[in-house]
């Protein structure tokens, strides 16, 4: 089928790398190996991090106009060059949607969004105007996809939902485990790293907030095993990269070692020369990083944050910790450390999941299912022509 894609928050094509773009571009990946045809609809950065009443008015009028500008676009199109559905990645209220509805109800197709939470708690507050339109985005969808279990208790009751399990192509990163050997030869002459000591690896934007909480925590849990010859590659860049960086001041550069941000085939090649994974994912959604490093042979210890149980299965692709227990995460790093044979227990069966459970290939069978049944079972709502000027579903405040 052709589907209309838009990512409200971030376009996959944003010149700054993120979680969000690197989603969105496997979202669609996932969608053109199963088959579909699919079109950037939208490039609208709908974002409104201060909760600007005005911005998010001026919003929803530019959104109506970019819809009826689409669909008039496609008025002299053939039937094989309309959209079968629209499908928006990631919208809450700070990033909603005010596009994709407006279309959906003039072409009658199916509306299907992932990533979608509602916050109750803004009624009422300077987001009210935003949270009232994603609730009208949601009262039009087929279904939310959740990437994450755990979003599926921040969406209405009344809302379909289908779980898709993050994935990743995962063939760069196995097949970079193949050459483990040749691989931490290439890495410890690169950063000067002892090849005979336990090499660990984190890969994490820097910026403040969360991610800055979890790398000092993580420098507060290899700070108490001064008694154990490790080494730790961190991997990534950002603006706290000066704050990371005084985290681990103490640790010397012998010790911890900054690589930057790494390109995909230099990561893979980079995360299977270590030995261990270690993030203490402190307010994590779930972490793609995790199913990369799992991907390329890595035994993972983690915070049980979010969705992290869902992409690490503890006691069996590695270890889980109470989020936010430095000492409980310590405890754990130092068992693996020192426990070579579990390590190398988990790092197989790492592997395997990965590549039976979150690789693209299965993730883009799943994704066609979804797709396919939201729009087999597609019942028009039979309203008249839409009026892009006034939209029918919500009582606006006097503009």
């Amino acid at each position: 089928m052709r589907i209309a894609f838009y990512a409200p928050l971030k376009p996959p094509h944003h010149a700054n790398p993120s979680g969000d773009r690197y989603l969105a571009r496997l979202l669609i990946r996932a969608m053109e190996e199963a088959g579909h045809e699919v079109e950037l609809a939208a490039s609208l950065r709908s974002r409104d991090s201060g909760g600007d009443v005005l911005r998010q008015k001026r919003l929803d009028r530019i959104g109506r106009k970019l819809a009826e500008r689409y669909v008039r676009r496609l008025e002299n199109r053939p039937d094989s060059e309309r959209p079968d559905l629209w499908f928006t990645y990631h919208l809450y209220y700070k990033a909603v949607d005010w596009i994709g509805p407006h279309v959906c109800r003039a072409l009658e197709i199916p509306y299907v969004v992932a990533e979608a939470s509602v916050a109750h708690k803004r009624v009422g507050g300077p987001w009210d105007y935003s949270h009232w339109a994603l609730l009208d985005a949601l009262n039009l969808v087929e279904g939310v996809v959740t990437l994450n279990p755990h979003d599926a208790g921040c969406i209405p009751d009344h809302v379909p939902s289908w779980h898709l399990p993050p994935f990743i192509p995962s063939g760069l990163f196995s097949g970079a485990a193949d050459q483990v050997m040749e691989n931490r030869k290439t890495i410890t002459g690169r950063y000067n790293l002892r090849s005979d000591r336990p090499i660990m690896a984190c890969v994490a934007m820097m910026r403040p907030g969360d991610k800055l909480e979890s790398y000092r925590a993580l420098s507060a849990a290899l700070r108490g095993m001064p008694d154990l010859q490790w080494q730790l590659l961190v991997i990534g860049d950002g603006q706290a990269r000066s704050d990371v960086e005084e985290a681990f001041r103490w640790a010397g550069q012998d010790k911890v070692v900054f690589t930057g941000r790494l390109e995909q085939a230099e990561l893979a090649q980079t995360l299977s020369a270590c030995d261990l994974y270690v993030w203490p994912a402190i307010r994590e959604a779930f972490g793609m990083a995790f199913l990369e490093a799992q991907a390329a042979g890595l035994p993972v210890v983690a915070g049980n944050a979010g969705g992290v149980s869902s992409v690490v299965a503890d006691n069996a692709t590695g270890i889980l910790t109470t989020e936010g227990d430095v000492a409980g995460f310590a405890s754990a790093v130092r068992l693996l450390l020192t426990t070579p044979a579990k390590r190398r227990g988990y790092a197989e069966a790492a592997r395997q999941r990965i590549a039976s459970h979150h690789d693209l290939t299965v993730g883009a069978q799943r994704l066609d299912a979804i797709l396919t049944a939201a729009r087999r079972n597609y019942v028009a709502p039979g309203l008249p022509l839409f009026d892009f000027a006034h939209s029918p579903t919500r009582n606006r405040p006097d503009e």
